[in-house]
């Protein structure tokens, strides 16, 4: 009853925060700036939901609460991605001025490289979650420092497109591409809710599930598909926000303190809709867009990121 009572009041604040964004400072203008409000709000619940699902997946399937999937080099890749397609192509070549292009480009290259990732280094099934760690590391500095060595060669008015780029923005989404990621990301959380119980028993550990007669390679392969997916769609729509998952979903193993996880899952989703929206307001309304809310997140992400190595280290 208790978490109930936890989620409600995160969705009323979701609820609230979303009227908020939507009705402030209007001044009559609903025809022209209603909409546009409401398709960055849908763009922000659809990229809140899609982290925070696929973050809480990952973490339960790798049993450690401080990897997600972007820091398994997603966002790196993207970043390399649309650097080539500039330094090869040019910022004029229709991959990168289509966003409709762009955005299934992005979205299957990503993926591609997860399902190869995972198929390495899953297949032993008794990793050290280290060593995944580790890889994840390299592999995202490994592109981030060939996507440094050619913005370096490359023209500086191309340079600045590329900069568009790498930091996640809310305002330049496409209408077609919110409506196209919000039916993926709908079907793949729908498809996935029914393995939610099998997950509770999967936290136990590997042997535990098998002995309860969960299907565990089973379960594992089709979560890890899914959380992929929902990354690339969310990076190739909004772009990289590092260390956003990383935030909700460890907020909602604290706030919830349960371990089913319709609930922590929920909770995460709300949490990123409170954190997206009202975030986005102040970046908009109190800091006058002088900087992006992913600069934000990542900066905050980072420093919990570190709270939550030496929380890890304490506790050994």
């Amino acid at each position: 009853m208790r978490n109930q009572t936890k989620l409600l009041v995160m969705a009323t604040l979701s609820v609230l925060f979303i009227g908020l964004y939507l009705l402030y400072d209007l001044n009559g203008s609903f025809d022209y700036a209603l909409p546009r409000r409401a398709i960055k709000v849908l763009a922000m619940l659809i990229t809140g939901a899609a982290i925070a699902y696929a973050t809480v997946v990952f973490q339960t399937i790798t049993h450690n609460k401080i990897l997600t999937p972007s820091i398994m080099g997603l966002d790196s890749l993207y970043q390399l991605l649309q650097t080539v397609l500039i330094f090869m192509l040019g910022s004029t070549h229709i991959a990168l001025v289509n966003k409709q292009v762009n955005f299934f480009l992005s979205t299957a290259v990503m993926i591609v490289f997860a399902l190869l990732l995972y198929q390495v280094l899953f297949k032993k099934g008794n990793q050290p979650i280290y060593f995944l760690l580790l890889v994840g590391i390299v592999i995202g500095t490994f592109f981030s420092s060939i996507s440094t060595f050619m913005q370096v060669l490359i023209d500086p008015n191309e340079f600045l497109r590329i900069q568009d780029r790498m930091f996640a923005s809310f305002n330049n989404v496409g209408t077609d591409l919110v409506w196209v990621a919000l039916i993926l990301t709908g079907i793949l959380i729908l498809w996935s809710a029914r393995s939610h119980n099998y997950l509770d028993v999967v936290s136990l550990g590997r042997d535990t599930a098998v002995n309860l007669g969960v299907p565990y390679d089973k379960i594992v392969r089709k979560m890890l598909i899914v959380s992929a997916v929902l990354i690339a769609i969310s990076t190739a729509l909004v772009g990289p926000i590092t260390f956003f998952g990383l935030i909700v979903a460890n907020l909602s193993y604290q706030f919830m303190k349960s371990y089913k996880h319709n609930v922590i899952i929920t909770s995460a989703i709300l949490m990123s809709f409170v954190a997206l929206i009202g975030g986005q307001f102040i970046v908009e309304r109190v800091f006058g867009f002088s900087t992006t809310l992913s600069v934000i997140i990542n900066f905050i992400g980072g420093i919990y990121f570190i709270y939550l190595l030496l929380k890890e280290s304490r506790s050994k």
